[in-house]
């Protein structure tokens, strides 16, 4: 069993979002872009729409729960205030956007157990 540090998973889980998003035909625009008010892991573009993703990611079996369940209210509301950034910097402010949430569940040896998309998530 390879060991994976949180970091290190939470790159992995990227890479796999990434992957599956990019074979949906999106594009993607952004990774890990970071301000004061703090991150958004993947900024994508699903044709004329800019989706800012949150992923997360889980070893099963957790005891902490499922990656899904790692998508939390608070969570939401910091990737809201940061995307309201992002578009305000990069003069976007009319483009239609939406926020989406990957979660990646590993088994313990590293190999993707499952992957859920959910549009819309937040």
């Amino acid at each position: 069993m390879p060991s994976r540090s949180r970091k290190g998973a939470g790159l992995a889980a990227e890479d796999q979002a990434c992957i599956y998003l990019e074979k949906l035909g999106w594009q993607i625009v952004q990774r890990n872009w970071r301000c004061r008010s703090g991150e958004i892991d993947l900024v994508a573009r699903d044709r004329d729409t800019l989706v800012f993703v949150e992923v997360r990611s889980r070893t099963a079996p957790s005891r902490f729960g499922t990656a899904i369940e790692a998508v939390t209210p608070r969570k939401c509301r910091q990737v809201r205030e940061t995307a309201e950034v992002y578009l305000r910097l990069n003069r976007m402010t009319g483009t239609p956007v939406r926020f989406d949430a990957v979660a990646v569940t590993f088994a313990k040896d590293g190999t993707v157990q499952e992957l859920k998309h959910i549009p819309n998530a937040f």
